[in-house]
């Protein structure tokens, strides 16, 4: 939402203008939520995969691991991105000038640019963000993609790192950060060349290392008590910290950043206070939501930032503020919409395809060494027969076979009638096996 918010205080009108003097830096400073979540997505993944491929870097747990991030990030950034392009071909085609989108650098409409879109590798080879990407946003998009693409190699690095000394981790999780505060301190702006990947490499490392520390961390109360303390001291400290850098020198106030890796690590520790709201299943469901609004959003300002300059009424006065406040409204319910239909649907079925079918133990090595793990009071069963029934294969013969002679018959002629069938089924058997 601190996102949004940013991208949408660049719409010409009144309204938006004062509320931006109100706020101040609060929300001119929004594009310091792209680098709190590299921080947070760094802290996740770590915490989902860091101990199962850290040891060592085999191709099934990368291959797998790839393909769980493309399916999560994939399938929505494909639908608004070609449902955007489709709009930036229109404009291009029907429009009377050059300009197709609101960024400074004009992005190129081609099958080469169209590849590098659908694969998400749009930014690898740009150094600067605008123009490189057809939905202004999603350079962020093609950063993390990076990143999880360099994590199963650099999973061998961390994982290594993981008994150093608290303190030693604790600080160069914040230092990672200070490349990219100095750039707030020194030009007022994290905007140079390149300036991307030192911003997705350092906050998502920063946030690596930040799992390290909480892991190792007891989770005793007065770790409780002080991470909650930290969870909500920290922000209100970053909002005074915004707002006063301002009165330093224009975005100084965004040296702020150093605090991102503590305060994800206070809120993992947290058991009161922010971390309690933020668990509220409402807002839980709306950070599942975040991605798709997070994409959603752009397309949808800018289909209203065009209609502003054909629809004078759209530039302000009481319709046009209620025009824009309907606009940043809908975002979410549209976001929400995408999620359910599109983003986890996609997700569940692309994971469906990759997703290795369960082993069943079947060699006699296999049955020895389960049996031998067992504890001695403990009833073990043989492993299923490769004769036997499954979810997925109807019995064999051999199967049938084991059924017809466990049969009880209740009389005679049951009796002779389960004899009969079963020197059918030996009969059978035996000729499919001189075959």
């Amino acid at each position: 939402m601190w996102v949004v918010a940013f991208h949408f205080h660049f719409t010409a009108m009144s309204g938006v203008t004062e509320v931006v003097g109100w706020l101040g830096p609060l929300i001119t400073s929004g594009a310091l939520g792209v680098d709190l979540f590299f921080v947070l997505s760094g802290f996740v993944i770590a915490h989902t995969y860091l101990a199962s491929m850290g040891p060592a870097l085999h191709v099934g747990p990368t291959v797998r691991f790839v393909w769980a991030r493309f399916c999560r990030m994939w399938p929505v950034y494909a639908l608004v991105f070609h449902l955007f392009g489709l709009w930036l071909l229109a404009r291009l085609l029907l429009g009377s000038d050059e300009n197709i989108a609101f960024q400074g650098v004009q992005p190129i409409m081609s099958v080469g640019q169209w590849v590098q879109q659908l694969l998400m590798v749009q930014m690898w080879n740009n150094e600067f963000l605008d123009g490189a990407s057809w939905v202004g946003s999603t350079w962020s998009i093609s950063a993390e993609w990076l990143a999880y693409s360099l994590f199963p190699v650099a999973a061998l690095l961390f994982y290594r790192l993981r008994n150093l000394p608290l303190v030693v981790l604790a600080v160069a999780a914040v230092a990672l950060m200070l490349p990219i505060a100095s750039s707030y301190a020194t030009i007022g702006s994290p905007y140079y060349a390149w300036s991307w990947v030192t911003r997705i490499l350092c906050g998502f490392g920063a946030g690596v290392l930040v799992h390290l520390v909480v892991t190792r961390l007891p989770r005793t109360e007065l770790v409780r008590r002080i991470a909650s303390t930290t969870a909500w001291v920290l922000p209100l400290t970053m909002a005074v910290g915004l707002w006063a850098g301002q009165f330093v020198a224009p975005g100084f106030g965004g040296v702020v950043i150093v605090g991102f890796p503590v305060l994800v690590g206070a809120l993992a520790l947290a058991d009161r206070g922010p971390a309690m709201v933020l668990s509220r299943p409402a807002l839980v469901q709306g950070g599942k939501v975040s991605y798709s609004l997070y994409l959603v959003h752009i397309p949808m300002f800018e289909v209203f930032w065009l209609a502003q300059a054909y629809v004078p009424e759209l530039r302000g006065g009481v319709v046009g503020h209620l025009a824009a406040l309907a606009v940043i409204g809908a975002t979410y319910p549209v976001a929400a919409a995408a999620f359910r239909w599109v983003e986890e649907p996609a997700r569940r079925s692309l994971r469906r395809v990759g997703a290795p079918r369960p082993a069943v133990p079947t060699t006699v090595a296999t049955f020895l060494a389960a049996r031998e793990s067992l504890p001695e009071t403990t009833t073990y069963l043989p492993p299923a027969p490769r004769h036997a029934a499954s979810p997925t294969r109807q019995p064999t013969l051999a199967a049938a076979l084991v059924s017809v002679q466990r049969r009880r018959p209740t009389h005679r002629a049951d009796t002779w009638g389960a004899f009969e069938r079963a020197g059918q089924v030996r009969a059978t058997i035996l000729h499919a096996g001189s075959e």
